[in-house]
């Protein structure tokens, strides 16, 4: 964004931005947003990291999910020490990486999928619903989910 380290120091002493990782800052004043902690999570991961799985899912409100992990993807090894709520997933390649509220993240249809094992059958269900019914997936992908996730129990 054009400011230098110095900046960003001097801007720390006075109180305008908090340090919240490695390179990055949060202005101080400013009313926390609800899909906050994603972004943040995000961020600290890195440039081409992506919110992933159960975390999509619970930052759409589709289905309840632990909100005490955030799942977060990368193609490359995170060496850095990072938040303990924060699960950072190595995939490489094959994650079709949308934007929503502006946080890259995995598709919808594609979280839901990747939850195929680790959450409830029926709340996966109600995902799938849920998602169709706000747009976030076609009713193709409906139809399609419905199948899958009812034959991983």
């Amino acid at each position: 964004m054009g400011v230098t380290n110095n900046e960003l120091v001097q801007y720390a002493r006075r109180g305008k931005i908090e340090r919240v990782g490695q390179g990055v800052y949060m202005i101080a004043q400013r009313m926390p947003e609800e899909n906050d902690p994603y972004a943040v999570s995000v961020a600290l991961v890195g440039s081409d990291a992506y919110l992933y799985g159960e975390s999509v899912i619970a930052m759409h409100g589709l289905a309840p999910t632990n909100p005490a992990r955030i799942f977060v993807a990368t193609p490359r090894r995170i060496r850095r020490k990072l938040p303990a709520e924060l699960r950072v997933i190595q995939r490489q390649g094959g994650d079709d990486v949308v934007v929503y509220d502006a946080i890259p993240s995995q598709k919808v249809a594609d979280a839901i999928r990747a939850c195929i094992g680790t959450m409830l059958p029926e709340r996966l269900a109600d995902a799938v619903r849920s998602a169709r019914g706000e747009g976030l997936i076609t009713s193709r992908e409906e139809v399609e989910l419905i199948k899958e996730v009812g034959t991983c129990g």
